[in-house]
């Protein structure tokens, strides 16, 4: 007897549209224009298509691609294992999922250590991936490089404070600029960023009143993570901040939901109903027309004893 069955094939269920965007893709004048109207952009660090898209519905202004992809989506311990490679391939998923959304490549470990090297691969960020900007680390030390890409007409930022590619001088994710000499670096990197003619940067784990001084000195804007509210942008990791990633949680952090609780909770669910024989069931099935079942059946009946 053929199985019993509703239709032929169940029509594909149409994915819900996102919202459409409020506004199109940000400009590098919006950005740099920022530090004048006092208007608060919002960045986040983006590893994939699906993520890319969430930020790009919810209105995020910056979608970066922060080599941190190396931890949260790769499974490493640092972002050091992060290659040019690794980054420009999730960098033309994060392009494809928020085409609308001003996309920021963040340079991977000595992918920028001598100006050709710089150049190259920043390149392959604007070239390959359609990014509207890239970003490496440093300040004083790296003006040569960070002059060399504006120069070559490729939009850049930079990151200071505490920088990951440099933690093992730092000796660990330790906070930056707790001593007035420690800060005095920091304010004479964020000026030779300035004068590099980069149109932003990013603090990294600098105390507030630190961060706050210095980026009210500078005439471009600044962002922090882990650098309180007195810069003129905020960053966090949408992995982080959805709950995503909880191999641990940096203080800066703040979570707004905990997607790995509900993930973990449909998979259980999900053994459950295999393990048990309910799913899946006829309404997750396809049919088949019962004829041509019964004509099916008779094959494989006359075939086995042939």
């Amino acid at each position: 007897m053929a199985p019993r069955t509703k239709s032929y094939a169940s029509p594909a269920k149409k994915a819900p549209a996102l919202p459409p965007e409020a506004r199109k893709k940000r400009t590098i004048g919006e950005i740099r224009e920022s530090k004048k109207t006092g208007e608060k952009m919002v960045y986040t660090s983006v590893p994939d298509y699906t993520s890319a898209r969430w930020a790009e519905a919810a209105g995020v202004d910056v979608c970066v691609v922060g080599d941190s992809l190396a931890m949260v989506a790769h499974g490493h311990t640092s972002t050091i294992p992060a290659s040019m490679d690794m980054m420009v391939m999730h960098a033309q998923a994060v392009r494809r999922g928020a085409p609308n959304t001003f996309s920021l490549g963040c340079m991977p470990y000595q992918s920028y250590h001598t100006v050709e090297r710089a150049l190259a691969n920043a390149t392959r960020f604007m070239q390959e991936a359609a990014c509207d900007a890239v970003k490496p680390q440093g300040g004083k030390s790296q003006a040569h490089i960070l002059r060399a890409l504006v120069d070559a007409g490729i939009p850049t930022a930079s990151h200071i404070g505490l920088t990951p590619h440099t933690i093992a001088m730092f000796g660990g994710f330790k906070i930056q600029g707790r001593t007035a000499e420690a800060a005095m670096k920091i304010l004479e990197d964020a000026f030779a960023i300035q004068d590099a003619g980069c149109f932003m940067l990013e603090f990294e784990a600098v105390p507030a009143p630190i961060a706050k001084l210095i980026s009210e000195q500078l005439e471009i804007p600044t962002t922090g993570i882990g650098a309180g509210s007195g810069c003129d942008g905020q960053i966090l990791l949408s992995y982080d901040l959805l709950g995503v990633f909880t191999d641990f949680k940096p203080k800066f952090t703040k979570r707004y939901a905990n997607l790995t609780e509900v993930a973990v909770m449909g998979l259980k669910k999900y053994v459950a109903e295999v393990k048990s024989g309910a799913f899946p069931d006829d309404d997750h099935s396809y049919s088949v027309d019962p004829k041509e079942y019964e004509k099916f059946a008779k094959l494989v009946r006359k075939r086995r004893h042939v």
